[in-house]
């Protein structure tokens, strides 16, 4: 029991270098329009290329003289991390024109959405080219998922590919006639995944959210994990994991749900440190009042709506369906509960075995609060003082 303790303290300990929960894509968009060439957009967050938000932010508003001078370092740092192949043949990116994203300085200092800017390139495709790649090499600065596109303007075909992280090469597309085609299947309803989601039935819609929102759980959401940690803490009973965790759920799906239609927001510099404190507040009060009533359930609706606001932000640069939008929204929402439920099922893994045992609070839910309590006091702090100077 012991060890288990020391495993579930290490990693809540390892959470404060996680930072806050972000959702970052990166967009590679190959055009077939003209015989014999490829138009290629790449939409990317230079942030991490670039290695500091201040250094994106200073590129795209210094001078334009200066601005081509640093460009000349930055586009084969592009073209070295998005690797277009026809068949073995890697193609030699042309580069055209660069288009910086347009937010104010504390948007790009907030790390919690992409700034995408977006680099222009035409390509040239040899005779018979052969299936068309893409090839993220291991360690490349890049955000994940990468959505992959090609797109046959004539042919009015659009299909894509999403790349997860530790996924470094797409499936191969082969040009047929007009309509390029993934292997093994020439229906265009079951290949699109990420960037054109109007191009989704929406079965296929429901089920791309559905991961995203998982994914911004699990793994990418460590203050939210940290959160339901501190639920499960209050005590390992049906009653008290149920109640909370709907209470939870009801509230942040409201707020969610309002923030995304533009009823009501907050900036980042509000929503993330009340989002570290919250942490840190629930998880003090299973040391000092471990009990469930009206006033810890009032707390977790509230606590609830603060995290919808979260979960807003971070959808304000991914894709979304104008055809089926609600069903999009609902799949994330769903996503988000489904990666809440496996938290829960890990943590019980871990420690739930020894919930009826003497000592079970002493020894393991107390320290566990604890050291939840001073991650979120941690969190808290840091991004107050980091909003506070920026």
């Amino acid at each position: 029991m012991r060890r288990r303790l020391a495993l579930v303290i290490l990693i809540l300990f390892q959470a404060p270098f996680a930072g806050a929960h972000t959702m970052m894509m990166t967009h590679v968009l190959v055009s077939l329009g003209q015989p014999g060439t490829a138009d290629v957009r790449i939409d990317i967050d230079l942030t991490l290329l670039l290695g500091s938000a201040e250094r994106y932010y200073q590129i795209v508003t210094e001078s334009p003289s200066r601005q081509q001078e640093d460009l000349r370092g930055i586009v084969p740092q592009i073209t070295d991390s998005f690797q277009l192949f026809a068949g073995q043949k890697r193609l030699e990116l042309v580069f055209r024109t660069f288009s910086a994203a347009k937010a104010p300085k504390a948007d790009y200092l907030d790390g919690s959405t992409s700034k995408l800017s977006t680099f222009n390139f035409v390509a040239a495709l040899p005779a018979g080219a052969g299936p068309l790649k893409l090839v993220v090499p291991l360690g490349a600065q890049v955000d994940y998922p990468v959505g992959y596109t090609v797109r046959i303007p004539s042919a009015h075909v659009s299909i894509t590919r999403g790349l997860e992280e530790g996924v470094h090469e797409s499936e191969p597309f082969v040009s047929t006639g007009k309509t390029p085609q993934g292997p093994g299947s020439t229906s265009k309803a079951d290949l699109p995944r990420v960037a054109d989601p109007d191009a989704l039935a929406w079965p296929s819609q429901l089920a791309l959210y559905l991961r995203l929102g998982f994914h911004h759980i699990v793994p990418e959401g460590a203050d939210h994990i940290l959160f339901v940690l501190g639920l499960f803490f209050l005590g390992i009973t049906w009653r008290k994991l149920l109640s909370q965790t709907t209470v939870f759920t009801i509230a942040h799906a409201t707020t969610l749900f309002l923030s995304t239609y533009g009823v009501f927001r907050l900036p980042s510099r509000y929503v993330e440190p009340a989002i570290a404190l919250s942490i840190a507040f629930v998880a003090t009060e299973n040391v000092i009042r471990p009990k469930l009533g009206p006033g810890r359930l009032a707390i977790v609706f509230g606590f609830g709506l603060v995290h919808g606001l979260g979960f807003a932000s971070s959808l304000s640069e991914i894709p979304f369906p104008k055809s089926d939008f609600l069903v999009a929204l609902l799949g994330f929402n769903f996503g988000v509960d489904f990666g809440q439920l496996a938290v829960i099922a890990c943590a019980f893994l871990a420690v739930g075995w020894f919930r009826n045992r003497p000592g079970f609070r002493q020894r393991i839910a107390i320290p566990c609060s604890l050291a939840i309590a001073a991650v979120g006091l941690f969190w808290g702090i840091q991004r107050i003082i980091y909003y506070g100077s920026h």
